[in-house]
């Protein structure tokens, strides 16, 4: 079987748009820092306790994605770029569903 791949758009801070081959075996932070984004700090390696892996999730599947968690939801709470698309990409498995998913890094706190 092996390991099946769906594009993921990452968007950086300088708005360039970089088209990867995301694993559906990982989330979308995972995939994010495999890629060699430093900007996606996930400085807590993607338990849910920070936010250093807040993504804008801007277009795609986002009726795919799972309900945020009060956790998820208190960490967005706590920083200054937060919108209606905002996600915590650890929390995000990335999925063939999520083919095409666009992401934009969010600013630094």
């Amino acid at each position: 079987m092996g390991t099946s791949m769906a594009k993921l758009i990452v968007v950086t801070r300088d708005g360039t748009e970089h088209e990867i081959e995301g694993d559906t075996s990982l989330t979308v932070m995972e995939n994010i820092r495999d890629a060699g984004f430093d900007e996606l700090l996930a400085l807590c390696g993607g338990c849910c306790s920070c936010a250093t892996c807040h993504v804008h999730v801007e277009t795609g599947a986002a009726e795919q994605l799972p309900a945020m968690s009060e956790d998820e939801n208190d960490l967005l709470d706590s920083t200054t770029d937060r919108d209606e698309g905002s996600r915590l990409s650890c929390q995000l498995p990335f999925s063939e569903a999520l083919d095409g998913l666009k992401v934009r890094i969010a600013a630094e706190d």
